[in-house]
């Protein structure tokens, strides 16, 4: 296979506007008792070169499909779809070193070590022994001194570390993280956030697929949200929040009430019991002490208060029950 650094060089001067493209991207999976899942449903989507891009979506929603099509791993069932430029049919093995994909499971053979592996998978791709960059892969992701370890004997984190150093090996100018931090705990979290931040500065463009819209908010650009294998939203990143701005806010009152207090009227806010407010509110639109004024103003004494935001599970549904005030700028 040729080396990525020659045909998709991050010096080039003629270098794709996308680095992934798909329009009318398809996936139907057909069990042997004749039944369909449609995994994928016509998605049209531009991944601009040198950003961090997110892929957001429940589970089941359509992203890992779309992830492996690309990756070559699925044959997608209709539509085209370009890695860096490359048509995944077209130029297939080309297309394929372009990109590098960390997965969400932890497959890794228990009997190699990190060195073993990297070269291995350097192999794999064609990299000649003379520009391989295997001790130099494992000192960025902070494993250099496990080089000659086990891979067995690697903790959680570790071995999340050297799957992004297994499909950096071929230099590749697309990097995919498919839920790079699900289970692992806030430290590594935010050490592998760096090391994407590292990458994408030195010219990497990276797509990431994850369940944290505040993983989403720290690291992208722009992020596209799928459900049920379509995309319902893109956008710029800021612009989406924005959007998504809804929170609750609850306060618990010491004196009963039986209706709503006149000063409380210019508010969205609940009674569901007789000491209890559920404000609903946009941030933008509308301040805390605002609110807090109005219970004041209310003679109400403030017991107790607790604030929620809706998770991705609340926006989605938001999105999936009408995603005609979610347009977007360009075609998704």
């Amino acid at each position: 296979m040729t080396n990525t650094a020659t045909l998709a060089s991050h010096d080039s001067a003629d270098l794709p506007a996308q680095a992934i493209s798909a329009r009318g991207l398809d996936k139907v999976y057909r069990s042997d008792g004749g039944g369909e899942v449609h995994a994928l449903r016509g998605v049209d989507l531009d991944i601009p070169r040198g950003g961090i891009f997110g892929l957001l979506g429940p589970n089941g929603a359509g992203k890992s499909t779309f992830i492996n099509i690309l990756a070559g791993l699925v044959v997608k069932s209709s539509g085209t779809a370009t890695v860096w430029g490359l048509d995944i049919d077209r130029e297939s093995r080309h297309a394929r070193a372009a990109i590098g994909v960390v997965p969400q499971e932890l497959n890794l053979d228990a009997f190699f070590t990190p060195y073993e592996m990297l070269e291995v998978q350097a192999g794999f791709y064609g990299v000649p022994p003379s520009e391989r960059r295997t001790m130099e892969i494992l000192e960025r992701v902070g494993l250099a001194d496990k080089a000659r370890a086990y891979s067995r004997s690697l903790s959680g984190g570790m071995r999340r570390r050297l799957l992004v150093a297994k499909a950096l090996v071929h230099n590749p100018p697309v990097l995919v993280l498919d839920e790079p931090t699900a289970g692992v705990d806030i430290e590594l979290r935010r050490s592998l956030w760096e090391f994407v931040k590292e990458l994408n500065a030195n010219g990497t463009t990276v797509v990431l697929t994850t369940h944290y819209l505040e993983e989403a908010e720290e690291l992208c650009d722009r992020i596209a949200i799928i459900n049920k294998g379509q995309v319902i939203a893109c956008d710029d990143t800021r612009a989406l929040v924005e959007r998504l701005d809804n929170k609750e806010l609850r306060i618990t009152v010491r004196e009963p009430l039986n209706t709503l207090p006149g000063a409380l009227s210019r508010f969205t806010v609940d009674l569901p019991d007789d000491h209890n407010l559920n404000f609903r509110y946009r941030t933008r639109e509308t301040e805390v002490r605002d609110i807090l004024a109005a219970v004041a103003e209310a003679g109400l004494t403030i017991a107790d208060i607790s604030t929620e935001e809706p998770d991705l599970e609340d926006i989605f549904l938001e999105l999936t029950r009408d995603t005609a005030g979610f347009e977007t700028t360009d075609k998704v």
